[in-house]
C-alpha cells in the first residue's frame, strides 16, 4: 500500500492542518540548527535562526544566535545577535551579546555591547564596546575592526635577502654614572 497524497491527507482534516502538525513546526522553528562534530563546511554559513557549531567552517558565520561548542573550529568572522564560546575561532566577532566560556581559545577582534569572560579562557586580539556592533544589514560584508597594514617594502627586501644568515641588533650602550 503505497503513500497518501499530502492533498488528501490536507483535505481530511478540512482544508486546515491539525494542530499537533503546526504545534510541531513551531517547536522545530525554535530548535537550533546543528552542525555536528563530523562535518567540514567550506564556505559561509548563514542563518535567521539560531545555530549550533561542534564542527568545523572555513569561512563566515551570520545567524540570529551562535554556540560554538568544545569540538567546534571556525575560521572565518562571526555576526550574530548573541554569540557563546566554547571551542576556537579565528576571526572577528560582531554581537549584542558574547560570551567566552572558560574552553574558549578566541585569536581575533571583538566589537560588542556586552562581553563576559570566565576565567580560562583564551582571547588574542582588541576588544570595543559599542552601542550598535552589528552592522547594518546582515547580508553586509564583516570587516575586520583593525585591519593590518600590508608589509612595508623594505621589510620584503629583507626576507627576500638570502644571504643573512642571522639577526644582529646593536644596543646602546648605557652610560655609567
Amino acid at each position: 500500500m503505497g503513500a497518501i497524497p499530502f492533498e488528501l491527507r490536507f483535505a481530511a482534516y478540512g482544508g486546515r492542518m491539525p494542530t499537533d502538525i503546526v504545534q510541531q513546526a513551531d517547536r522545530a522553528a525554535e530548535s537550533p540548527s546543528m552542525i555536528g562534530e563530523d562535518l567540514i563546511i567550506a564556505g559561509n554559513v548563514t542563518s535567521n535562526g539560531d545555530l549550533h557549531v561542534d564542527g568545523h567552517i572555513q569561512g563566515d558565520v551570520r545567524c540570529g544566535s551562535l554556540v560554538l561548542g568544545e569540538t567546534s573550529q571556525i575560521e572565518g568572522n562571526v555576526v550574530a545577535d548573541e554569540v557563546v564560546i566554547r571551542g576556537r575561532l579565528i576571526g572577528s566577532v560582531r554581537g549584542l551579546r558574547v560570551t567566552l566560556q572558560s574552553t574558549s581559545h578566541v585569536e581575533g577582534d571583538l566589537v560588542h555591547k556586552s562581553l563576559a569572560m570566565e576565567q580560562g579562557a583564551y582571547f588574542d586580539g582588541k576588544s570595543s564596546c559599542s552601542d550598535d556592533p552589528l552592522p547594518a544589514s546582515k547580508t553586509a560584508a564583516v570587516e575586520e575592526p583593525s585591519a593590518k597594514p600590508p608589509p612595508t617594502t623594505e621589510r620584503r627586501e629583507l626576507r627576500s635577502d638570502k644571504s643573512t644568515k642571522a639577526f644582529i641588533r646593536s644596543l646602546p650602550e648605557s652610560r655609567k654614572a
